[in-house]
């Protein structure tokens, strides 16, 4: 495990610090731009009670709705990359991810039907109902790609009857059960949107992320073993149902975690994984690190032009993603044609 945790270790640090400089630019750009040394004074006063005057309503603008924001868009972003990474390694295939693999959809499905209909009588949040969607969303993908003959050709086309499934079924229970002002909210969450997102959300994403990125780090060695094959994999030693359960279960729940909490945001999961393996490689003990730090920088970035490109008017992330996802895995495609 320590020869494991070297790459973690060798770029921890200059990581740390290009996180860090991501979630400050992520509070101090916004609508209204705030000075740098205003943002470290009211962070200071609130983790230390360092006692620096600010104004009360700046100091609520940058703690209360601007750093839960950027915490919790850096953990959605590491979260849904190393779900891509995982996805990618157990199906080996190039478009494997959560949202093209239906887990997205489905997730949002379910915590549509908790929201609207109530189903579970309040004994399942939104979470528990997005984590139920997104499971039912894989289980059925995984069982009609293995009666149309089990390749990773035939899941990715699963995963995208699937995804239009449960896309339908969620536009469905909008329309018939929604009213106009919960059906605006509610579409606009699903287009991604980390406007309501509050501290109590940075206590469930971050923690959630930060444990499929050490889940990641201990199963490195089969998912390298996983890129030759599953058969190759078992003669190489490795519990091929025990690794699948488990990672396919962690990525589920990290996708529904986040979809529960700012909605259906694509192309992260799908874009940086094969952008990081042109900077780091292919190995996995260098790929998650790198990829759940790229999806957190990419999803910081992505909040602030979300928040700036239109003068008075926040666009939804997931807009903003896919208008830098597409382009991007265009040109992935075309200069990796050879390997895809």
């Amino acid at each position: 495990m320590g020869v494991l945790l070297r790459p973690v270790a060798l770029w921890g640090v200059p990581g740390a610090i290009v996180l860090l400089a991501a979630i400050l630019a992520g509070v101090v750009i916004g609508e209204t731009p705030l000075p740098f040394s205003m943002v470290v004074a009211v962070i200071a006063n609130n983790l230390w009670g360092a006692g620096y005057e600010v104004d009360l309503i700046d100091a609520g603008i940058i703690w209360s709705y601007r750093l839960p924001r950027t915490l919790v868009a850096a953990a959605c972003g590491a979260g849904l990359a190393l779900s891509g990474v995982v996805l990618q390694a157990l199906v080996r295939n190039a478009l494997a991810d959560p949202y093209l693999l239906g887990v997205s959809a489905g997730a949002s499905t379910g915590a549509v039907v908790v929201t609207i209909l109530g189903v579970g009588g309040g004994m399942i949040g939104i979470s528990g109902g997005a984590f139920i969607g997104a499971a039912l969303a894989f289980v059925l993908v995984a069982a009609l790609a293995r009666a149309a003959g089990g390749g990773s050709a035939q899941l990715v086309l699963a995963g995208v009857a699937g995804s239009q499934l449960f896309n339908a079924m969620t536009s469905f229970l909008i329309a018939k059960s929604a009213n106009a002002e919960q059906a605006r909210g509610i579409m606009f969450w699903l287009l991604g949107n980390l406007s309501g997102v509050r501290w109590p959300d940075v206590w469930l994403a971050v923690p959630i992320a930060g444990v499929g990125l050490f889940a990641c780090l201990a199963f490195v060695r089969s998912m390298d073993a996983f890129s030759f094959g599953a058969s190759a994999a078992a003669s190489l030693g490795v519990s091929v149902r025990r690794v699948q359960v488990v990672l396919i279960g962690m990525a589920t729940m990290i996708t529904a975690t986040m979809v529960s909490l700012v909605g259906s945001i694509g192309f992260v999961g799908l874009v940086i994984p094969h952008a990081m393996r042109f900077v780091v490689g292919p190995r996995h003990a260098r790929l998650i690190p790198a990829s759940a730090l790229a999806g957190a920088v990419f999803l910081i970035a992505a909040d602030i032009v979300s928040r700036i490109l239109i003068h008075g008017q926040v666009i939804p992330i997931g807009v903003v993603t896919a208008l830098v996802g597409a382009p991007g895995f265009a040109l992935i495609l075309i200069y990796n044609r050879r390997r895809l």
